[in-house]
């Protein structure tokens, strides 16, 4: 099948459906289907068809603006993730048989989980250099810096003297220098509240955006991939090592989700290219940025942005990790330890099964009329049995047995991370693996 999103004006919606219907009918009687928000000025979720030549070109029609079209050989297939925006989900949640236009994600997820994927990771390393680094920076952060070992890293929190989070990071002990890993949109913030609070410090900071790329590879089949570049090391989580590879030093690093074995790849900017072409020889398959998004939210992982906030406390996220009540003082200690000496806090991070209209996120959650938590992020996942539509979010936790609405969905708190979809996965992958 062929997807075309297409937007439409007030007054043109059925006049252009009509059009396309006759342009179908020309294409050798192809399958044609259309789905139309009821309501004026909206636009036409999806159009696709079946043909055994080719799509129009939405040049034929000035009023079609489509994102993509290619010509279609007899034989062939080719499959988009169709978007609707009127209720900001893939269009074929709203669809009768809408499965098969997502079966690429499913195929995705799967090789996230027992084969090799690759993506590009958009992630920025900051060095720190001087002679006072570990100690400021183990003052700056909720982790252990201190007793951090060479070849080793931790994940931790920037806080603010309140003790809400600033921002997420990973920091590694590379002996000479500190190395801070961080999402690209946090990079100037970090850097901003680094500076801040380097005043008599013998502490020197190095944005490395320009300098290394970063390529993430994932899947049970990840440690077979690394032997093109002559990789045999096993690693433990957060435990990284170098080698050279044509004649460049590069690094891999493992990644900290126990649920799927997964690295990362430093190397020079211009060398990443060559990486990414050698890795593909070694059959590891490319992945987009929607299946990394959906197996995060499987995996239960919160986001900073979208999951973490700046305004949320760290046992509200759920992620210990990040925590260590033993290394000494960093700003916002203080409120951290008082949550600890509490035993608790009064929401927390959970998942939610969606039934329903799909709620959107973030949106507010509600429950005997009460606004008792709030939806940050949100998925359709493929299954054997229909789109399970699940998501990430907070909930007062003395609501965590009651009913739950958010906008006209129903929800179901689950447990992270979402087991009973992540195992299927695996199986049906094993399953399909030639003995």
């Amino acid at each position: 099948p062929f997807s075309l999103p297409v937007t439409v004006d007030q007054v043109q919606g059925a006049l252009l459906v009509g059009q396309l219907k006759s342009m179908v009918w020309a294409a050798r009687k192809a399958e044609f289907h259309s789905k139309m928000d009821p309501r004026p000025g909206q636009q036409i979720s999806a159009i696709y068809c079946r043909s055994p030549r080719h799509w129009m070109s939405p040049d034929t029609d000035p009023r079609v603006k489509a994102s993509r079209h290619r010509e279609l050989k007899p034989g062939h297939a080719i499959q988009l993730l169709r978007y609707n925006q009127i209720h900001m989900r893939p269009a074929a949640m709203d669809e009768k048989g809408g499965i098969p236009a997502l079966a690429g994600l499913r195929n995705q997820l799967e090789t996230l989980v027992t084969g090799c994927g690759i993506y590009r990771l958009n992630r920025v390393q900051i060095a720190l250099t001087g002679s006072h680094r570990v100690r400021w920076l183990n003052g700056m952060l909720t982790n252990n810096i201190r007793d951090l070992q060479p070849g080793r890293g931790v994940y931790a929190f920037v806080l603010n003297p309140q003790g809400r989070i600033q921002a997420d990071l990973y920091a590694f002990q590379q002996g000479e220098r500190l190395l801070v890993e961080t999402e690209q949109a946090q990079v100037d913030k970090l850097l901003a509240l680094f500076s801040r609070y380097i005043i008599m410090d013998d502490v020197k900071l190095e944005n490395l955006s320009g300098k290394l790329a970063a390529i993430g590879i994932a899947g049970g089949k990840s440690s077979e991939a690394l032997q093109a570049i002559s990789w045999t090391k096993e690693l433990e989580s957060l435990e990284f090592a170098t080698t050279n590879w044509h004649g460049t030093e590069i690094t891999v690093m493992r990644g900290d989700n126990p649920l799927i074995e997964n690295y990362e790849i430093w190397l020079p900017n211009g060398m990443s290219d060559q990486m990414w072409s050698t890795l593909l020889e070694a059959q590891a398959e490319p992945i987009d940025v929607d299946a990394l998004e959906t197996i995060r939210i499987i995996c239960g992982v919160p986001k900073f942005g979208p999951d973490i906030r700046d305004r949320d406390l760290p046992q509200e996220t759920g992620q210990h990790r990040a925590l260590n009540f033993t290394k000494g003082c960093y700003i916002g200690q203080e409120i951290v330890e008082r949550i600890r000496s509490r035993g608790s806090v009064h929401r927390v991070f959970t998942g939610f099964n969606v039934h329903g209209q799909t709620a959107l996120a973030p949106s507010k959650i509600y429950s005997e009329g009460k606004e008792i938590g709030e939806v940050t992020s949100i998925a359709p996942v493929p299954t054997d049995a229909g789109v399970q539509t699940i998501a990430l979010g907070y909930l007062r936790k003395e609501y965590l047995a009651k009913e739950l609405t958010a906008g006209e969905a129903k929800l179901r708190v689950a447990s992270l991370p979402f087991s009973e979809i992540l195992d299927p996965l695996a199986s049906r992958a094993s399953a399909d693996t030639p003995a």
